[in-house]
């Protein structure tokens, strides 16, 4: 009796002290083949920077279609996983319209705050319903507020291919989100102006977005002709120089100067449109207009990083479309209308800056030629295989929706249409006259990096009453496009906040359960998982009542 007392006591003993280590100490195995519920060391970076408490308000909660269930839950582990690598991290969830009275009301405020919702149509046992739902997280800290998308969409995706492409970049949003709310020190972006580059009010929402990660400035290089080593000096303290759809040529002495800025090390993206061609030319009584190469005298600049812009349009079966009015007065009526001009381009997943991107539109897009030479040239982004160029100058006009294409004339696609080049870059001005007088002009240099996009609208969102919309939304259609966040990534690459980006190469796959055998297959599995066991435990119990009366009843 004492022997067995004693192995209780011990037993009982060792489970104290197990559970009094459990509270000490934690690990966790993450066996999943693509490793989703292990940080990345640049998210782990992110997280661990606070010393004071982060509030982190998720509003993904209430009564959720079981889709939406999927990535609550994939959301709720991430961010225990944060707050695994700083308590300082805390988190809740909040469903944004419980008990409110007023809900559009309480919609409206939060979409003015810019929380869109999300409508989803929801099937269940034929009943067809629509739920409206704010995924949305608010990451607080220090009295700043940061927005964190948690649904990824697509065009023409399932909800199942969304929720995979959200948890997808779940881990992206939140370590970017810290990193944009504990920033302190920021690299600088040079917005070049004189050359009759878009008004700030068409670059406004991307300036906005960048502005959380960046400093911005402007330089003009009108005073280029006066002071160009002032000038010079002022732009070499900026890290990256933007131009975006210049439409005046520049000087020699202009392009020298930004030629001395790459080959220091100054980062460069340039919105070229080499034809200038606008839809609103064509809304004219003739429907038609002149498509004309736009001489801007870069040529033989680009041609020394080994790149050349085409004078011609893309011409691609895979389209966006543009409006049209038909009708009168009061009669009139809007219609979208395929437009062969405004190519939908996919992303290729190749590279971390177009890795896991919306479709993007582009707008009277030529096509880049990649030229042989010692610098790096990848294609971030090309039309689709059904695609081909057509030469400018030549007429375009509107009466082309009227024309099907005929396929077989687009085969010859996959026209580059945003390249980048990296390498030691040496100057387009080396062992020539040179334009202007500088202080120790430079002949070559190291680690130089430009983009080259062939569509200056790629970067221009849309107005409402004057007011700058988001870039990427048509207004016309409201349709989304990716423009904005392929331009973001590119000027994190090239700022080298690689770190982050490259969490979007991660790998992750959520198993769902396929909609349409559950349906066909309901009845089945509620007779094996509900009838089944309920008779298993029935003829156990007779089982066993009977070899007991055989047993005891003589």
């Amino acid at each position: 009796m004492k022997s067995k007392l004693s192995y209780i006591v011990k037993a009982l003993l060792v489970l104290v002290l197990v559970n009094v280590a459990a509270n000490f100490l934690h690990t966790r195995f993450d066996m999943t083949e693509d490793r989703r519920y292990t940080l990345s060391e640049p998210a782990i970076e992110a997280a661990a920077t606070f010393k004071t408490p982060v509030i982190i308000d998720i509003l993904l909660d209430g009564n959720l279609p079981a889709e939406f269930v999927k990535l609550q839950k994939e959301v709720e582990q991430l961010v225990a996983q944060f707050s695994q690598v700083n308590a300082d991290i805390k988190y809740t969830f909040v469903d944004p319209l419980e008990g409110v009275e007023n809900v559009d009301a309480t919609i409206a405020e939060l979409q003015g705050l810019g929380l869109t919702p999300t409508r989803v149509t929801v099937n269940d046992n034929s009943k067809v319903s629509q739920e409206i739902i704010f995924p949305w997280a608010m990451v607080n800290y220090n009295n700043k507020t940061v927005k964190v998308p948690l649904l990824k969409t697509k065009q023409g995706e399932t909800n199942v291919e969304r929720i995979n492409n959200s948890v997808q970049q779940l881990e992206y949003v939140f370590a970017d989100a810290f990193r944009k709310i504990s920033l302190e020190e920021k690299k600088r972006i040079a917005v070049i102006k004189g050359n009759g580059e878009l008004d700030d009010r068409y670059i406004a929402d991307f300036l906005t977005t960048v502005r959380d990660y960046y400093n911005i400035g402007a330089i003009t290089l009108d005073s280029v002709a006066v002071a160009p080593q002032k000038t010079l000096d002022q732009l070499n303290n900026y890290d990256l120089a933007l131009l975006a759809k210049p439409t005046e040529p520049f000087t020699d002495g202009e392009k020298y100067l930004l030629d001395q800025f790459m080959v220091n090390g100054g980062k460069t993206v340039w919105l070229i449109d080499q034809v200038n061609m606008e839809i609103d030319s064509l809304f004219n009584e003739t429907g038609t207009a002149m498509a004309l190469q736009r001489d801007l005298n870069l040529t033989d600049l680009f041609f020394n990083y080994g790149v050349r812009l085409n004078s011609d349009l893309v011409n691609d079966m895979y389209f966006t479309q543009i409006v049209l009015a038909t009708g009168e007065g009061n009669a009139s009526q809007y219609e979208p209308v395929p437009w062969l001009y405004n190519p939908m381009v996919r992303s290729r997943n190749d590279h971390p800056i177009n890795n896991n991107l919306e479709a993007l539109r582009f707008q009277f897009a030529s096509s880049i030629d990649t030229l042989p030479n010692g610098y790096k040239k990848i294609v971030l982004l090309q039309s689709s295989p059904l695609s081909k160029t057509d030469k400018a100058p030549r007429q375009i006009s509107l009466s082309a929706i009227n024309q099907p294409p005929k396929k077989e004339r687009y085969t010859d696609g996959n026209k580059p249409l945003a390249v980048l080049v990296e390498g030691a870059f040496r100057s387009a001005f080396a062992n020539r006259v040179k334009p202007l007088r500088l202080k120790n002009p430079l002949e070559s240099g190291t680690n130089g990096q430009l983009v080259l996009i062939s569509d200056g609208d790629l970067i221009k969102n849309q107005l409402r009453k004057g007011m700058p919309l988001e870039l990427g939304y048509d207004k016309w259609t409201s349709n989304y496009y990716g423009n904005k966040e392929f331009l973001v990534n590119t000027f994190n690459y090239l700022l080298n906040d690689t770190g982050l980006i490259n969490i979007r190469n991660k790998k992750v796959r959520i198993p769902h359960l396929d909609g349409t055998k559950i349906e066909a297959q309901k009845t089945k599995w509620q007779l094996l998982n509900i009838a089944l066991p309920v008779l298993l435990t029935l003829l156990f119990g007779l089982g066993f009542n009977y070899l007991r009366k055989q047993k005891y009843g003589r």
